[in-house]
């Protein structure tokens, strides 16, 4: 609830700036431009400070980036400009003092990026393992792949699979993808492809899974699987049903069909970031599986109020890295798994 309720409150705040800032640019604020630009540059940077830590800790995030790049850029032209055009002494002081705290931010937040470094399109945690082998992948493991999505996002990463042990033993890689939906592959297979057209990056468990859980994880993976095939295969047969009956050439029909048919994907999901039921995005079927055995993550997909509407909040593969049940694989467990 105190998620929801602050997320709530920092949407309406950004919301009533951006309409504050917009109003001042456009003439509709009747004050002096040296006073309105000390007014939007002041709350931009109260809301920015607040903000900062949450912020900076998930830089990776483009989103997060964006929260400081176009308050601090706006606030240094604002207060700089109400400086130089601000008819009173008293104004010029307070321009003055907030552009010194808009410098205060810049320089934390460029002390704050050398913690990263580029992979691909996006900033990743300096130390991080890249690509680590299937071999050092347990249940539970979270991957994190580059690739089209990723590109599209200006993210480091932009898909997500799961490790799951069969009882038998067999490491499988869970995921939902956009053309066949909800699939179990052999895990050496996606760890070697993943790393030959890209990277990836592997977020573990903070609280390793049991021997019953991995078995329950196994089996839920599998009941998904059936739960997408027969949505699937109920969606397609109406589909086909209701094209069929359409008076319109056969050629066009059969178009329409390869057009329409569901692949088991929740397209609506990847941009909304709603949880749907039967079938899911990558990132969505692994949060299914991890909600399904009771484990516990942040909460994605609650929209921009923070009231579950899940508007214009896709649940984005990066923001994981920030979740407190997983941490990311890095060089000294590398380390750890060379000397073994």
């Amino acid at each position: 609830m105190r998620y929801r309720l602050v997320k709530s409150a920092t949407t309406v705040i950004y919301f009533s700036l951006l309409a504050l800032t917009w109003a001042f640019f456009d003439g509709g604020l009747d004050v002096r431009f040296g006073l309105g630009a000390v007014i939007i540059s002041g709350a931009w940077l109260i809301v920015t400070r607040i903000q900062i830590g949450h912020l900076l800790e998930t830089y990776y995030d483009i989103l997060s980036r964006l929260e400081v790049d176009v308050p601090l850029v706006m606030g240094m032209f604002l207060s700089g400009a109400a400086i130089f055009a601000a008819m009173h002494e008293s104004i010029k002081i307070i321009a003055a003092l907030e552009f010194v705290g808009w410098t205060v931010v810049a320089i934390i937040y460029r002390h704050n990026r050398q913690k990263y470094e580029k992979q691909g399109h996006g900033p990743l945690p300096k130390g991080c393992w890249l690509s680590p082998p299937a071999e050092a992948l347990v249940a539970g493991d979270l991957m994190l792949t580059s690739g089209r999505v990723a590109t599209n996002l200006h993210e480091a990463v932009g898909h997500g699979e799961m490790a799951i042990e069969e009882p038998d033993g067999e490491m499988k890689s869970f995921s939902s993808y956009m053309k066949v939906g909800l699939v179990l592959n052999p895990l050496s297979a996606i760890t070697h492809s993943s790393a030959e057209s890209g990277y990836y990056i592997i977020l573990r468990l903070r609280t390793p899974w049991t021997k019953e859980q991995k078995d329950k994880a196994a089996a839920i993976a599998h009941e998904m699987l059936l739960e997408n095939a027969h949505w699937r295969d109920a969606r397609n047969a109406r589909r086909t049903k209701f094209i069929e009956g359409l008076p319109l050439p056969q050629s066009w029909k059969a178009t329409l069909l390869v057009k329409t048919r569901a692949s088991g994907y929740d397209w609506l999901g990847l941009f909304f970031g709603r949880l749907a039921k039967e079938h899911w995005t990558c990132i969505g079927a692994c949060l299914e599986l991890y909600r399904r055995l009771g484990i516990q993550t942040n909460q994605y997909g609650t929209g921009l109020l923070g009231l579950g509407s899940t508007i214009f909040d896709p649940i984005m593969p990066v923001r994981f890295l920030s979740d407190p049940a997983l941490r990311m694989l890095s060089l000294d467990d590398k380390e750890a798994f060379d000397k073994h």
